[in-house]
């Protein structure tokens, strides 16, 4: 094929990672809302959207494997085929946290996070910055800028330390109120599924780096050649 046809296929594939990610991004917001205005409706809604995200993994999928079977890419394109996999992979996991913590609201709550255990855990501010690392990781492959990307790690590290200390701050929690004790186990597992979702976020800014700075470097020796 020629690189013109090259280029269409690359097109249809972004369009279709772009797809998938609006999708796993409006899970991720639904799933927030649900979980911090104890929103049951909103979290059955996006419990019922979970196999469209499925769906989509899979027509992704299929559409990389189909474009390097038939286009034997090399070098650049094929990096982006297969970080476009592995980011796709990476957006349906963050898809699959994204219910788990709509089915706590759905299941496991009885009523709102108290406001002093939700200030203690730092969760809305742990939301908040996961979401910032998505937002990041999106705007790092639709702008190509890697520096964009780098962003992710730092935040990663916060995420991490806000889900560190959660264990102790619910345990606590327990004690005080023992009756809740089920429930609140159940919000620590979707603390960690959050966390889990700052992982992914990590994952797939390396896709990019990866694509990117691999690409820059082969700029950077074709400019060599010409001179």
């Amino acid at each position: 094929m020629t690189p013109l046809h090259i280029d269409t296929e690359l097109y249809k594939l972004k369009k279709s990672l772009q797809e998938m990610w609006a999708l796993v991004d409006k899970q991720l917001s639904k799933s927030q809302s649900a979980l911090f205005d104890y929103d049951k409706a909103l979290a059955r809604e996006v419990l019922s959207r979970e196999k469209l995200v499925d769906a989509y993994e899979l027509k992704v999928d299929a559409e990389c494997e189909n474009f390097i079977a038939l286009n034997n890419p090399v070098a650049i394109d094929l990096r982006l085929a297969l970080a476009y996999i592995k980011i796709n992979n990476n957006l349906e996991r963050i898809g699959d946290f994204a219910e788990g913590i709509a089915n706590f609201v759905h299941q496991g709550m009885s009523e709102k996070i108290p406001e002093d255990l939700l200030k203690e855990l730092r969760l809305e501010e742990m939301f908040q910055e996961v979401i910032k690392m998505f937002v990041y990781a999106k705007e790092a492959i639709d702008t190509e800028d890697s520096s964009l990307a780098e962003k992710v790690f730092g935040i990663d590290f916060l995420v991490d330390n806000i889900n560190s200390s959660s264990f102790k701050i619910i345990a606590k929690a327990i004690v005080d109120n023992p009756k809740k004790a089920e429930e609140y186990l159940y919000l620590l597992t979707a603390i960690r599924k959050l966390e889990r979702i700052g992982d992914r976020c990590s994952n797939i800014a390396e896709e990019i780096v990866f694509y990117l700075d691999a690409k820059v470097l082969k700029h950077n020796d074709s400019q060599k050649t010409k001179k």
